[in-house]
């Protein structure tokens, strides 16, 4: 079975649109099938959203953004710093391109990318974010934790959100394996919050 984790997916396109309240701010979505959560935001988005510490001036990346709720949230609350968000979908690329035109938000940046694969080296981010591609396996799911270290500045936290039954205790090991501060932020519904901060 093709999920959306996959560069062009197969699905006939059928666009459609809904509005959602996060931090405060009403934004609106453009979404399609072919990706994640297509319908409305996902509670695990939904949570990682509510609960991530993000000041002005920070420098953010989105992991697995999808059509682009937590990119598009963490560059309303940096509004001087920068936001870049990276997906392997083209669909999801694309949609959340248009989804930063129709909500106004010009401090973040979408690229195609397979993980942290179209990153330059040398950027350093405050703050990384992921609802990561449980679909996908295990072995990209803690990929993306021991690569996030290599594109945190020191003192820079990734915050992942993960469903308890899709493997949040190894999640956890991890992370406290990479880390030197990990900390469950949130727990509820059978999802964890989890930062994890570089030292």
């Amino acid at each position: 079975m093709e999920h959306y984790y996959t560069n062009q997916p197969g699905a006939d396109s059928m666009e459609q649109t809904f509005t959602f309240d996060l931090r405060g701010r009403e934004f609106r979505f453009i979404t399609d099938r072919g990706v994640f959560s297509k319908n409305r935001i996902d509670f695990g988005s939904v949570l990682l959203i509510e609960m991530m510490e993000i000041e002005d001036g920070m420098d953010v990346l989105d992991v697995g953004c999808g059509y682009g709720p937590i990119g598009m949230t963490a560059a309303s609350l940096t509004p001087s710093g920068r936001v870049m968000m990276l997906d392997i979908n083209e669909r999801a690329v694309s949609l959340a391109n248009r989804n930063l035109a129709a909500n106004g938000i010009s401090n973040a940046q979408v690229i195609v990318s397979d993980r942290f694969s179209s990153v330059p080296p040398e950027r350093k981010f405050d703050v990384i974010l992921t609802n990561p591609p449980i679909r996908a396996g295990k072995q990209v799911v803690h990929g993306i934790f021991e690569d996030a270290l290599n594109f945190l500045a020191p003192g820079g936290s990734l915050w992942v959100v993960i469903q308890k039954k899709q493997g949040a205790p190894s999640a956890l090991i991890k992370l406290q394996e990479l880390y030197s501060e990990v900390r469950e932020v949130a727990k509820k519904k059978g999802y964890s919050i989890f930062q994890a901060t570089k030292s």
